[in-house]
């Protein structure tokens, strides 16, 4: 193997630069001194953890007036972080705090800069149910149908495969998602949907660190995408009546969606 897999897999073998990563996971941009406070060490420790992380091209800095700011430098390395955790033994839950935070960020959360979390998973599974992709042999694509029902909910899909065109990313990809052990959508699509999501107010911050609360809103949305039959002339006809306020797509059996 030609790669060099021991230098990107001693990042993760500290707990600090482990904490460093899973913090940036958030796609925010952070000082030293944030990352520091978050590991519990000093400014110094976690000088040294950056430089390591800065050597390897892990992460990135940017200067914002006189405040340095660092951030993943590839969205790929959250890819592999979600997969390390998989193999990852679980941390003990000792209190009612412990389970909450991670019923968070099981529900929904960011990673990097796209949707995972039992929504994201849902969603994935709908769109791959109802034909929204196809596999061209270099990740996923979207069919006709597909590309239609992402535009319909405001999902710029022109400018996630234009970015796809001019970056390392793939268009669409599957991301095994360590929290419910199937796959989300990633790459430069599922960076758009949470972008969407984001803009459109279907998803805001959520009280855990990474965490995303899903609004009215992106419940609504979200269980349109999820739906195999919303894929379907079926299911698109029994969604051809509006209601004031919601959606023409969303359910007309009378229930909320």
């Amino acid at each position: 193997m030609d790669a060099d897999v021991a230098a990107i897999a001693k990042l993760f073998a500290d707990h600090t630069r482990a904490t460093v990563l899973a913090t940036l996971m958030s796609g925010r941009a952070h000082t030293a001194g944030e990352l520091a406070n978050e590991a519990g060490v000093a400014p110094s420790t976690m000088s040294a953890h950056l430089n390591q992380l800065l050597a390897v091209g892990a992460i990135e800095t940017v200067a914002q007036g006189r405040h340095r700011y660092v951030r993943l430098a590839d969205p790929r390395l959250a890819d592999v972080f979600e997969a390390l955790a998989l193999a990852a033994p679980a941390k003990p839950v000792r209190s009612l705090r412990t389970f909450t935070h991670g019923e968070h960020l099981r529900r929904a959360r960011s990673c990097y800069d796209h949707l995972a979390g039992r929504v994201a998973v849902e969603m994935a599974d709908g769109l791959f149910a109802s034909g929204a992709f196809c596999d061209d042999g270099d990740g996923l694509n979207l069919t006709d149908s597909g590309g239609d029902r992402l535009r319909a909910v405001g999902v710029d899909v022109d400018a996630a495969r234009a970015r796809a065109a001019t970056t390392r990313r793939r268009f669409a990809t599957r991301c095994l998602d360590w929290s419910e052990r199937t796959d989300h959508l990633a790459g430069a699509l599922g960076a758009a949907i949470l972008t969407t999501a984001r803009d459109h107010g279907w998803v805001a911050s959520g009280p855990v660190h990474r965490s995303l609360a899903v609004t009215p809103a992106g419940e609504a949305v979200f269980d349109h995408l999820s739906d195999v039959r919303a894929g379907t002339a079926a299911g698109d006809a029994a969604r051809t009546v509006p209601q004031v306020g919601r959606p023409s797509w969303a359910a007309q059996d009378g229930q909320a969606p």
